[in-house]
């Protein structure tokens, strides 16, 4: 009789194709691992994993059975959902404002082939970063480049950016306006250290370097935009939609502009895991 344990050891070494890196996502020893998967072996009277002291790669009859498997886990799954047990928390790291997006692949990741239970966290980008690479995160969204061999980072969607302007600003009336046809010197940008990813998105699209020292966090950003008619920023534009003010205005760019947004999991967390994730934030 095959069990859902062998099951879920199979699918986790078949993602990681790797015993060890298994073991590690189960928090278990890695002899255990090799047992059930042996186990499990003899139980269908197949050879699911080649492998070598150099590499683990699927058979054809795993690569069947891996599928099959998944399915039978995601049932299960389904099954202690409907009498009643919760299902694993999912926690995932993010900014302060929700988004549209976010609220959809939460539903996603509620209603999946894998359900779980998302538990959001505010936490500012560079502590989003520590605490998946210390485990206290299994994910985080990150707009911009992610430059860190601790973490590993998945292009999810691409977003575009647009000008942020006070309601007297002379573009604010325009349907789009180029950042050749903005005053360089209007501009504000918030300090690197607060997020260091999309600042250097930011910095990576303008024409000119910024002329005004970083005015702080986002939030004194805004406030100094809307004091000011020459005032500008720029922000992904699916972040604006969170932040509501009679005072300032978003103006589409002309040409376009894009920034990639990132799902960041552990350097360990591989394979359809990361899809699934992946998946849930996707267009």
């Amino acid at each position: 009789m095959v069990e859902l344990r062998a099951l879920q050891y199979f699918v986790t070494v078949a993602e990681e194709l790797h015993f060890g890196r298994a073991a590690q996502r189960l928090s278990i020893v890695q002899p255990a691992v090799s047992q059930q998967v042996s186990r499990l072996e003899r139980e269908l009277g197949v050879l699911l994993l080649e492998r070598t002291s150099r590499r683990v790669r699927l058979t054809p009859a795993g690569e069947r059975v891996l599928a099959a498997a998944r399915e039978t886990l995601a049932a299960a799954a389904r099954v202690r959902a409907a009498a009643g047990q919760s299902p694993p928390v999912l926690r995932i790291g993010v900014a302060s404002c929700v988004t549209p997006r976010l609220e959809r692949a939460v539903g996603r990741m509620r209603e999946g082939g894998r359900p779980a239970e998302p538990k959001l966290v505010d936490l500012p980008v560079t502590a989003r970063l520590d605490a998946v690479r210390d485990g206290q995160l299994d994910l985080a969204l990150v707009c911009g480049p992610v430059n860190s061999s601790a973490v590993s980072a998945v292009r999810a969607w691409s977003e575009p950016l647009h000008a942020v302007l006070p309601r007297d600003h002379p573009a604010a009336r325009e349907s789009v306006v180029g950042l050749r046809d903005l005053d360089p010197h209007g501009l504000r940008l918030p300090a690197r250290e607060g997020d260091p990813p999309m600042h250097d998105a930011i910095l990576a699209v303008l024409p000119l370097a910024p002329l005004r020292p970083p005015a702080g966090d986002i939030l004194n950003v805004l406030f100094e935009v809307g004091q000011d008619p020459g005032g500008w920023t720029l922000m992904p534009a699916e972040q604006l939609a969170g932040t509501s003010t009679e005072r300032l205005v978003q103006v589409p760019l002309d040409p376009p502009v894009t920034v990639d947004w990132h799902v960041v999991t552990s350097a360990a967390a591989r394979g359809s895991c990361v899809a699934s994730y992946v998946a849930a934030f996707a267009d």
